[in-house]
């Protein structure tokens, strides 16, 4: 009867110490990833200070988006080895744990091959700085899309287009990405001023009609427009006024059209034979023009 007692109460006394390493186990391993989780938020909090420690990587998508990648990294391993221990003490082979998990892994990694295309695109982007958060981009693809860059994520990239929605598009279906890096489009109107009209006048007249149009459109009118008066050269004899706008891609036509037309009925009131021509509009940045 003794030995009866002694076999159970030693097995009972092994059961108790297992089942207090597989407690143990568990608890340290959520403290792990809590703590793994609480380091990288600190990272982040940071970074958005501009304070980030790791002074090498600290544009905010690309320094976010590794930093939660290692993040969820290590924290899968964490329960995956946790897991794998926690099994063990119920006599389950780490081999075929390890050999089960890879045969798993496998056929998800091929049910999953979008979701992969996703992260290696979002990778692609992140580190080859294709776009940054901020920057005002059309994106091609499966659609073409122009909007600023809302979010860089490892599965879909977010943008806000004109009409304020928000627009996730897959990575792995951008193919060219445009970058408009002063954050909009340069539009240029050329006022002529008519000849016998004082140039201060048609300076003040573009300048009025110009904030004016900023101040109403103030959606597609990205900036302040900047006026400048340029002397007549010596070849033509043209004194003209440039009006230089920053505008939402693919809304020119408020300056060809209404800026046009406002500026053409008041320079006609100084000169009745002022010509449509006179004032012509273009998209490509002049290198004379003063910022």
């Amino acid at each position: 009867m003794s030995r009866l007692y002694g076999h159970f109460s030693g097995h009972d006394s092994s059961l108790e110490t297992r089942l207090l390493l597989i407690i143990g186990l568990a608890i340290s391993a959520h403290i792990l990833v809590r703590i793994t989780r609480y380091i990288s938020e600190w990272l982040i909090y940071k970074s958005h200070e501009q304070k980030n420690p790791l002074g090498f990587m600290t544009q905010k998508p690309k320094f976010i988006t590794v930093t939660r990648l290692v993040v969820s990294s290590v924290t899968f391993c964490i329960y995956f080895i946790a897991m794998g221990c926690f099994l063990q003490e119920f006599g389950v082979n780490l081999t075929a744990y390890l050999a089960s998990a890879s045969v798993l892994g496998l056929a998800i990694s091929f049910g999953s091959q979008g979701l992969v295309q996703d992260v290696v695109g979002g990778l692609t982007l992140i580190f080859w700085n294709a776009m940054d958060v901020g920057d005002l981009v059309e994106v091609t693809g499966a659609a073409s899309v122009t909007g600023r860059v809302e979010e860089i994520g490892l599965r879909f990239t977010k943008l806000i287009n004109f009409y304020q929605q928000e627009v996730f598009i897959p990575n792995r279906t951008i193919a060219n990405v445009s970058r408009f890096p002063q954050g909009g489009m340069d539009a240029y109107a050329y006022v002529q001023v008519p000849r016998g009209v004082d140039g201060q006048r048609a300076v003040h007249i573009v300048e009025g009609t110009a904030k004016g149009l900023w101040a109403q459109f103030g959606a597609i009118v990205l900036s302040e427009p900047l006026i400048e008066k340029v002397e007549p050269s010596q070849e033509g004899g043209w004194e003209f006024v440039r009006a230089h706008f920053k505008v939402w891609p693919g809304q020119g036509s408020l300056i060809e059209t209404t800026f046009r037309q406002q500026i053409i009925s008041a320079m006609k009131a100084l000169e009745p034979n002022y010509a449509d021509w006179q004032v012509p509009v273009t998209y490509r940045a002049n290198a004379i023009f003063k910022k």
